[in-house]
């Protein structure tokens, strides 16, 4: 499948344990960092009340929607157990320091 590889905003610009929003025609895309500089990329909403999961909190590889607290694992969108749903993920790649994401590869929700 082709991808179309989009520059969005350089790492060092993404705090660790934290995010940075994108804004497309279709949706807002949350960009985290992890502790260990890994990048994930997913839709800026949980699958339970659409909350803005950019300003949850990180830890590990998941981030908890600030609303009700639900954790979303940010490589696969899904919501982590007894919660059940999910959100779109964005395959991501980092180049010379600066972040990338594909729109056309998008990972859909369940």
């Amino acid at each position: 499948m082709k991808s179309n590889w989009i520059e969005v905003i350089a790492l060092e610009a993404i705090p660790q344990l934290g995010s940075r929003v994108i804004k497309t025609e279709a949706s807002n895309i949350a960009i985290f960092r992890t502790a260990d500089d890994r990048v994930f990329a997913m839709k800026d909403a949980c699958p339970h009340k659409q909350g803005p999961l950019s300003q949850g909190i990180v830890h590990g590889t998941t981030v908890t929607c600030p609303l009700h607290n639900w954790k979303i694992d940010l490589a696969s969108g899904e919501a982590q157990g007894p919660d059940e749903g999910c959100t779109n993920v964005y395959p991501v790649k980092i180049e010379d320091g600066v972040v990338y994401i594909s729109l056309s590869a998008v990972v859909a929700a369940a």
